[in-house]
């Protein structure tokens, strides 16, 4: 089962990750510090020769630079996370998003790609079109990630870092339904991955936030990790990938 682990930027970071069993370690690349960033190459280059991945999150939207992006990083495994729909649920309009994942399928055909899809918060779920979008980029995927729709996304046009569990019973439809394997993000924790694992079934388990450092009111650090709930949460990955035998 894959573990991945999100907000990695430095290669220190990235070799904690490896040691402790984290098979994606997963960087984002922010629009404000431009699209060529060294530490964050070579914070990508920390898996070559390991088990793991790197996969990395470009919050940039211009095939041009997209393409430029892939050819300066590389990376194993290029995950988008537009949103895919409005802020009241309904479906926005897909041929770009397809169009472009098919070209950089054509244009590198070594890297994976991976999309996220919207799956709303237990309360919010009612007619969410989450599995027609699923079968409609399917074909141009290599993974899915399930993460938390709750209508006001904390980066706006993008999903996910939003702290909150998706609807577990969506998740699993969608995990039934795909072809592709099915990676579980949202408000995932050493907590509550276990559970998650066992009810959803997914090929694999994310997290970004809940394994953070938190401030001294409580609140998560974007960008800095607590190793010791990353370390936590891989253990409960694998107790659940064993039947919960510990």
């Amino acid at each position: 089962m894959i573990v991945q682990i999100y907000e990695i930027q430095t290669s220190e970071e990235a070799a904690r990750c490896i040691e402790a069993g984290v098979d994606h370690v997963g960087s984002v690349l922010l629009p404000e510090t431009g699209w060529k960033n060294s530490t964050l190459k070579e914070t990508l280059g920390m898996t070559e020769g390991t088990p793991a991945k790197n996969t990395l999150i470009p919050l940039f939207r211009e095939m041009d630079v997209l393409f430029r992006i892939l050819d300066y990083y590389r990376p194993d495994v290029i995950h988008f996370c537009e949103s895919l729909t409005d802020n009241r649920g309904s479906e926005t309009e897909l041929d770009s998003y397809i169009e472009a994942q098919s070209k950089i399928g054509e244009k590198f055909p070594e890297m994976e790609i991976m999309r996220s899809i919207p799956i709303p918060a237990e309360d919010l779920s009612p007619g969410f079109p989450s599995l027609e979008v699923a079968r409609k980029l399917e074909s141009f995927s290599d993974f899915f990630l399930i993460d938390t729709w709750i209508k006001n996304e904390p980066i706006q046009g993008f999903i996910g870092i939003t702290g909150k569990p998706c609807d577990w019973r969506i998740a699993r439809e969608l995990v039934l339904q795909s072809k592709i394997p099915v990676i579980l993000a949202g408000g995932l924790s050493p907590e509550n991955v276990h559970e998650a694992v066992v009810k959803v079934g997914p090929a694999g388990a994310d997290s970004c936030t809940q394994t953070n450092k938190r401030d001294k009111k409580g609140n998560p650090v974007r960008f800095k990790k607590d190793f010791e709930q990353v370390k936590k949460f891989v253990q409960e990955v694998r107790r659940a990938e064993l039947g919960g035998r510990s």
